[in-house]
């Protein structure tokens, strides 16, 4: 089965005051394929987020390769990158971001926005609601949602354009345990679906659900 998502000979490095160097990543390897999960971990400050911008295409490693279905970033403009990027990849940042003036189904429709999409695939959204348990919660504002709840809804809007590869920062960060335990298990449903899922995550139920680990720090 072919790789979906690899990071090869990976470096992070970034120059603060006094062009001191901090080493986010060295000669990290990656490789991930559909149905499969990983997960960065380490302790916080460690770089997981850095990781994952470079495994996104949100940020350019310092030296290795991003590899995406094949297709190595580095040969591609951050245009290319971007466009690529809404297929590929669905993201979820670490505070499952949610725009508070929209309502949950608009949020959910966002990544339809940029290729005037968002009437056509309004019944899929309104489908993946349904399908992971908040098609009650669509007429509401982010505002009136539990963590949980938010944190779901972002997963949900990060499967619209059905990107064979998922990548979570921190997904169980800010829940308590039933919330946490309630994410993992949506989490281990996509990968039985054939997600290809990426997580950084200091959650050792998530760590252990993992088929690969890499720790930073």
């Amino acid at each position: 089965m072919a790789m979906l998502l690899e990071l090869r000979d990976v470096a992070i490095a970034f120059t603060g005051r006094a062009d001191r160097v901090s080493v986010i990543a060295d000669r990290l390897d990656i490789g991930l394929r559909a149905g499969r999960m990983h997960c960065v971990t380490g302790g916080r400050g460690t770089g997981k987020t850095s990781v994952l911008r470079v495994a996104t295409g949100l940020l350019r490693p310092t030296a290795g390769s991003v590899i995406w279905n094949g297709e190595e970033l580095g040969t591609l403009s951050d245009d290319a990158v971007s466009s690529r990027r809404g297929g590929l990849v669905g993201y979820v940042d670490q505070q499952a971001a949610l725009i508070d003036e929209l309502s949950v189904l608009e949020n959910v429709l966002l990544p339809a926005v940029p290729r005037r999409a968002a009437a056509a695939l309004g019944p899929r959204a309104l489908d993946l609601l349904d399908e992971y348990g908040v098609a009650e919660l669509a007429a509401l504002r982010p505002a009136e949602l539990t963590a949980g709840e938010r944190a779901r809804v972002a997963v949900v809007r990060s499967l619209l354009l059905e990107p064979p590869i998922l990548v979570l920062d921190e997904p169980t960060a800010n829940l308590d345990r039933a919330g946490a335990d309630e994410l993992i298990a949506l989490l281990l449903r996509l990968r039985a679906n054939g997600a290809a899922i990426l997580v950084a995550s200091q959650e050792q139920a998530l760590i252990d659900a993992a088929d690969h680990r890499s720790t930073l720090g």
